[in-house]
């Protein structure tokens, strides 16, 4: 009986020790790894609600109209079109948004540009579909001044500077293939002498020219002023990524080129954000697009600041950008 009620106890014991680990696994840990897990369930509630609810939270975040234009503040994780799994997207809601910023009467409004799923920020909208069409040329004759605030890993050297590396897609053979943009350069240096070679121009690569400012630099990251002169699919990426050797921070697809896995921090960043390097796969792209600048009649500036995630970030890793 006394060997019976020993080992009870010791199996109490280790339950009570099991459940108390289980406790802590639940429990949200540090205050970063919280966020990464809000972030990703917001962008999952954005997918399950109500059209209208999301044209409302939408419509929370215009942070300018006039009878031409509306700009709202997207939210991360939202897509802008539609695809495969997606249920709802900015395009779809246009209608409602129309709505419920005009009057029941009002024209559903037009997409004039795009941002990816993860960025956040300003994105214009046209009240009809002649000023649509012509901020889309503004668009493609490079007429609008885009200005994006990043968070990277690393200082670019130097400091300030222009890329300018053209930029093409190409399927990664790994054992998981999967596609990625990645710089089609048209010089490389001669193994034999270190000399600058020119290369034959890749038919498929789009030039890409990206203008970039290091504002503040501290814990092992950078904040970057980046101004994308062209438009190619994920070039600011790819360009801070590959072309500086500064990925941004959470950007876990290019991170690295032959595989899909989670960005790998310094010491110090990981210490600064209380995170944890398996952890590190939750952090979410910090890439926001900052500020806008339309020439219709008269300039129209467009500023939004970066979303909550994002200054907390900042705050952490101590990049302070109190002169901006």
């Amino acid at each position: 009986t006394a060997a019976e009620s020993l080992r009870a106890e010791e199996l109490a014991e280790r339950l009570r020790a099991q459940r108390s680990e289980e406790e802590k696994r639940e429990r949200p840990g540090d205050p970063a790894q919280r966020r990464a897990r809000e972030l990703t369930a917001l962008s999952q509630w954005l997918q399950q609600v109500h059209p209208n609810v999301l044209a409302k939270v939408l419509k929370q975040g215009t942070l300018y109209q006039n009878e031409e234009i509306v700009a709202i503040n997207k939210p991360y994780g939202l897509p802008v079109h539609g695809g495969p799994g997606i249920k709802n997207c900015i395009a779809d809601v246009l209608p409602i948004l129309g709505k419920m910023l005009e009057n029941m009467k009002a024209e559903p409004l037009h997409l004039c540009h795009r941002l990816d799923k993860e960025t956040t920020g300003v994105m214009v909208l046209a009240r009809n579909k002649e000023v649509a069409e012509k901020i889309r040329v503004l668009f493609k004759t490079r007429q609008v001044e885009k200005i994006y605030w990043a968070i990277s890993l690393g200082d670019p050297d130097p400091a300030e500077g222009i890329v300018e590396i053209p930029i093409v897609e190409k399927e990664v053979q790994s054992h998981q293939s999967h596609y990625k943009m990645t710089l089609a350069p048209n010089y490389r240096l001669s193994p034999e002498d270190g000399k600058v070679v020119k290369i034959r121009k890749n038919r498929n690569a789009e030039s890409a020219v990206t203008r970039y400012r290091c504002l503040a630099s501290s814990s092992a990251c950078s904040l970057l002023e980046l101004q994308p002169i062209t438009g190619v699919k994920h070039q600011i990426r790819v360009h801070l990524a590959y072309g500086l050797g500064c990925p941004i921070l959470g950007d876990h697809k290019y991170s690295h080129w032959s595989k899909l896995a989670p960005q790998k921090l310094p010491k110090i960043t990981l210490k600064r954000l209380k995170l944890e390097q398996s952890k590190a796969r939750h952090l979410p792209l910090h890439l926001h697009a900052y500020r806008l600048s339309l020439p219709l009649g008269q300039r129209i500036d467009l500023v939004c600041k970066p979303p909550l995630f994002f200054q907390k970030t900042l705050k952490k890793l101590e990049l302070d950008v109190t002169n901006e």
